[in-house]
């Protein structure tokens, strides 16, 4: 399996970007897919998963509200519309590929290279 993560960039507060992950190989449309960041000097945290056919979708608490994680079947592609960005988002962000949307956030499978996004202030 291979996850290639596309879509940061340079944004300002209060601006919008959606990244893209495009998932290849032996990807199942049971596997949960997510997103998780890790910004400078902290560990990498869990964002948002998306689940298979019935698992549904699950956020973390700080983007709640401002993020939208959706997944296209088809494409076998994973998507964050980030919306509201603060610079507090600044960060490298992740695709991984997991069992399920519960065990997604401490077991991931597959990690995508990681896409850079940056909020100025």
């Amino acid at each position: 399996v291979q996850l290639q993560a596309s879509g940061g960039g340079l944004v300002q507060t209060g601006g919008s970007l959606r990244l893209s992950c495009a998932a290849s190989g032996r990807v199942s449309r049971d596997h949960a897919l997510g997103w998780f960041r890790q910004a400078p000097g902290k560990e990498r945290e869990f964002l948002a998963t998306v689940g298979g056919r019935y698992d549904g979708t699950s956020y973390a608490d700080a983007v709640k509200g401002r993020f939208t994680i959706s997944r296209d079947n088809a494409k076998n592609t994973v998507y964050l519309q980030m919306n509201n960005l603060k610079p507090e988002d600044t960060a490298v962000y992740y695709c991984a590929l997991g069992s399920t949307i519960v065990t997604i956030r401490r077991n991931q499978r597959y990690w995508g290279q990681g896409t850079q996004v940056t909020v100025s202030s």
